[in-house]
């Protein structure tokens, strides 16, 4: 099972190239459940710290570009 990461711990590159393809899908879409949460809870009660927000989304961006790599060479 996968550990589910917060938006306050930066994934590295390397970290991410490590993972399967169905583990980077998977972490995908905890990654994008988790930012959806954080919107609708800042909607709520805003955040102290918004800059989670911007992490989060680099940290799905990275993941979904490596997964592109990883399938374009299979």
């Amino acid at each position: 099972m996968l550990n589910s990461k917060t938006a306050e711990n930066k994934m590295k590159a390397a970290e991410a190239r490590e993972m399967s393809v169905a583990d980077l899908r998977d972490r995908i879409q905890i990654e994008k459940a988790n930012l959806d949460s954080m919107k609708i809870n800042h909607a709520i009660s805003p955040l102290e710290d918004t800059s989670k927000f911007k992490k989060s989304r680099r940290d799905i961006a990275l993941m979904i570009t490596i997964l592109a790599e990883k399938e374009k060479q299979n």
